[in-house]
C-alpha cells in the first residue's frame, strides 16, 4: 500500500485542506504484508472521523492500512472538524464539499474508480452520521454506506448536549427535524424514491452513549424497504470496539469481483 498525506486547497471551503490516502499497491517482495492492487482504478472507501479527530485518527487508532491491503481498495480519509458533515450556517459547506468536491479531486489525484457499484462510506460517531448522510442523500454515488456508533439521531438530547457550544454555528436557528439533516427523516424519502438503494450497515455497542439513538435508528429503518445490516454487543464509544467493527465492515462491503 502507497500512504499519502494530500495538502490542497478547496475552491468550495475557500481554504486549503487535507485527506489522508491509503492506495493500493502491487509487491511481491514486502515481508509481513500481502498487498494486492488491480490494473484498473481503484473501488474506493471514503473513511470519516468523529467529532474531535481528523483524517489521520483512523492510521493511528486502527490497522486500517493492514486490514485493507489484500483487498485492492483505495481508502480515502478527508478533513471536515467539527461540521458534522453539513452545509454550516456560520462556516464553511462541508456537505457541499464532502458529496460533491472531495470525490470530484479524490479521482483527479489518484486511479480511483467512479462507478457507483465501487464507491462506499464508512465512518464512527460524527463520522457515522456522515456516511449515512451520504449514503441516504447521495445514494446515487454510493452503493454502500456504514456507521459506527454513530451519531444517528441528530434531534436526540445525547447529540444535542455533545455539539451544543456547535449548533449555532453549524445549524443556526433553522429547524433539523424533518430537514436533510435528519436521518430519520431521510430513510422515509429515500424509501420512496425511484432509482437505487444502498446498503446499509449499522453497529453500536450496547454501553456506548448513542446507543438509544441507534435503536431510534434501527426502529425507522424497519418500516422502509432498505437493507439495513444491524449488529450490537458489548462495547462503549472506543477505539478497542471501532478497531474489531472495521473489520466487519469491510468484510460486508459489496465488492464488484
Amino acid at each position: 500500500m502507497a500512504l499519502m498525506q494530500c495538502h490542497f486547497y478547496s475552491e468550495v471551503l475557500g481554504l486549503s485542506t487535507t485527506m489522508t490516502a491509503i492506495i493500493p499497491q502491487n509487491t511481491t517482495t514486502q515481508i509481513g504484508m500481502d498487498n494486492r492492487a488491480g490494473s484498473h482504478r481503484h473501488p474506493t472507501l471514503y473513511l470519516l472521523h468523529g467529532l474531535s479527530d481528523d483524517d489521520s485518527i483512523w492510521l493511528r487508532r486502527t490497522s486500517i492500512e493492514r486490514y485493507v491491503a489484500s483487498m485492492g481498495i483505495a481508502v480515502i480519509m478527508p478533513q471536515v472538524h467539527r461540521s458534522f458533515y453539513t452545509d454550516m450556517e456560520y462556516g464553511g459547506k462541508y456537505w457541499t464539499y464532502i458529496s460533491e468536491e472531495l470525490p470530484a479531486l479524490a479521482r483527479s489525484f489518484f486511479p480511483l474508480s467512479d462507478r457507483r457499484e465501487d464507491n462506499f462510506v464508512a465512518g464512527l460517531s460524527m463520522g457515522g452520521y456522515g456516511a449515512f448522510k451520504l449514503g441516504l442523500r447521495r445514494p446515487d454515488l454510493f452503493a454502500a454506506a456504514a456507521s459506527l456508533s454513530g451519531a444517528l439521531d441528530i434531534t436526540g438530547r445525547f447529540v444535542r448536549e455533545d455539539i451544543e457550544r456547535d449548533n449555532q454555528l453549524i445549524f443556526g436557528d433553522r429547524p433539523i427535524s424533518g430537514s436533510d439533516d435528519d436521518l430519520l427523516a431521510l430513510l422515509s424519502k429515500l424509501d420512496a424514491a425511484e432509482g437505487p438503494k444502498p446498503k446499509l450497515y449499522q453497529c453500536c455497542g450496547t454501553e456506548d452513549f448513542l446507543y438509544e439513538g441507534n435503536q431510534k435508528f434501527l426502529a425507522a429503518s424497519r418500516q422502509t424497504s432498505l437493507d439495513l445490516t444491524y449488529e450490537e454487543g458489548p462495547g462503549d464509544h472506543s477505539w478497542g470496539y471501532w478497531d474489531e467493527r472495521i473489520q466487519d465492515v469491510l468484510n460486508w462491503l459489496p465488492l464488484q469481483k
